[in-house]
């Protein structure tokens, strides 16, 4: 099957896959969820004819009902990539619908993920600018964000009181440069006994170590304040400012073992000119920084990402 290895998938404790491999264990599970009344199927392949008419026939012998479907054709990588959303009040349960979809992904070389509806565990990491941290939990509180959010972790003491306010468990964990492995350990610890699924580094303004980025892999969602690939690292408005660039953006990524390398999700840009000051740049990305980071987290959420070759196909 072509070009399959390269197929990684914004993962979740409640996944059953045809493509085993040897992954850090995954965070603590939660207590059983109650029977799937609905799910999201998402299927790769290489492309061939056929596809879609095979996957609704076995569905609808199933007695699933399709609600939603979309499908991405890649030209160039001849890579087929699809997403069906399940009403599952027909009788079928999850081991029968999973037997039946491996079936079919067996038989036509698919790779397959398979999301019962239920509410992620989150975490979100973050250091002393709060505006994105604020405005996630003013979405969660208003409902746009289907998951509960079990802690904020910082480095910081500052987000203490945000997260009094909203009601929601606050640990802060210095970072002490020589002792930067063991506070990693800390909260990788913390993460797991709480049985956290999803990571959202809210300006989190520290590098995390290949170790820790491999315990959740592609599910640790970044929010860099700058139009990506341009301007990596620290102190992006500055670049921007000096190269007398006319627009700025913001680009929410997953992270890898490398800096600001990871799959993109979600981007934005705005108009800026020569009069904007570099501080005058920050103000107006700020804005920009929130909505690209919450769209990224709600569709992930939502199950409408998946990566193959370092790319994301956004089921939007």
């Amino acid at each position: 099957m072509k070009n399959l290895h390269d197929l990684q998938w914004s993962d979740s404790t409640d996944v059953q896959s045809i493509d085993v491999k040897a992954l850090p264990l995954p965070p603590a599970i939660p207590a059983a969820a109650p029977p799937w009344k609905m799910a999201t199927l998402l299927l790769a392949c290489e492309d061939q004819k056929g596809i879609i008419a095979e996957v609704a026939q076995l569905l609808s012998a199933s007695g699933v009902n399709i609600v939603d479907t979309m499908q991405h054709t890649d030209p160039i990588g001849r890579m087929f990539f699809q997403r069906l959303r399940l009403d599952l009040s027909g009788g079928i349960n999850r081991v029968e619908l999973e037997g039946a979809v491996r079936d079919l992904t067996d038989r036509l070389g698919m790779s397959y993920r398979l999301y019962g509806d239920r509410k992620r565990r989150v975490a979100i990491m973050c250091s002393k600018q709060d505006h994105c941290l604020y405005d996630l939990l003013v979405r969660y509180r208003n409902g746009e964000l289907p998951c509960d959010i079990a802690m904020i972790v910082s480095n910081h003491p500052d987000a203490a009181p945000i997260a009094k306010h909203f009601a929601i468990p606050f640990h802060c964990m210095p970072v002490v440069k020589a002792e930067k492995d063991k506070q990693e350990q800390q909260v990788l610890t913390l993460l797991h006994q709480a049985g956290i699924e999803l990571i959202v580094l809210a300006r989190y303004m520290q590098i995390l170590s290949a170790r820790f980025v491999e315990r959740f892999p592609y599910r640790i969602i970044n929010i860099h304040h700058s139009f990506l690939p341009a301007f990596v690292g620290a102190n992006p408005y500055r670049q921007a400012y000096e190269k007398g660039v006319k627009l700025i953006g913001a680009t929410s990524h997953y992270v890898t073992a490398d800096l600001d390398q990871g799959p993109i999700i979600e981007q934005e840009t705005i108009r800026v000119s020569h009069r904007d000051t570099p501080e005058e740049l920050q103000r107006k990305g700020k804005d920009l920084e929130k909505r690209v980071l919450a769209g990224a987290v709600r569709w992930h959420l939502e199950d409408r990402v998946l990566v193959h070759a370092n790319k994301t196909i956004v089921f939007d």
